[in-house]
């Protein structure tokens, strides 16, 4: 009677399938689960994250803007909300989308340039929040730049919080 009760509570366990990599950078939805792995790349946990943020590794986070809405009546005050970040990185918005004007790409390109120091051989995190394609899609990128040292942090801003508290900074963006 208790090995069949085992076996339906193994049976009852649901089994969650792994995310394939594209071959290519993922679209909407951004907000997904994601692969556990990215070519090129070494994919960390928000442990490994911490220790390479205390030894002054580049942050690089990816997280898009929040837009003013189209529909905002003319008169309304928009202000943008508030956006935090891992102390000590860098804001590179919108630049994790699956396609890039030219202005992200730019903004990428030159966002990782400054965080390494031109050295496309110095380590650099990337990152935005939990479960979000746009991190997995600008370290690809960075990748495809040419980067030799690129480290991927899929649980992002979400799991630096829960392993370090309310350690999050204000972010601002890098000017267009």
């Amino acid at each position: 009677m208790m090995r069949w009760m085992a076996v339906f509570a193994l049976a009852a366990v649901p089994v969650l399938a792994e995310v394939p990599e594209p071959a290519e950078y993922r679209g909407a939805p951004y907000r997904a689960p994601v692969p556990d792995t990215l070519a090129g790349a070494e994919v960390i946990d928000a442990e490994r994250a911490i220790e390479l943020q205390a030894d002054g590794t580049a942050f690089v986070d990816v997280l898009p803007r929040t837009r003013k809405p189209d529909n905002l009546p003319e008169d309304s005050v928009w202000r943008e909300p508030r956006h935090d970040t891992i102390p000590g990185a860098i804001w590179l918005w919108d630049t994790g989308y699956e396609e890039l004007s030219e202005t992200e790409q730019t903004r990428l390109r030159d966002g990782l340039e400054r965080a390494t120091g031109g050295d496309k051989a110095a380590p650099v995190v990337i990152f935005c929040r939990a479960d979000c394609w746009m991190s997995w899609n600008a370290a690809k990128r960075a990748v495809s730049m040419g980067y030799s040292r690129v480290i991927w942090f899929p649980g992002g801003t979400d799991d630096w919080q829960a392993a370090m508290g309310p350690d999050l900074v204000r972010a601002e963006p890098v000017a267009p």
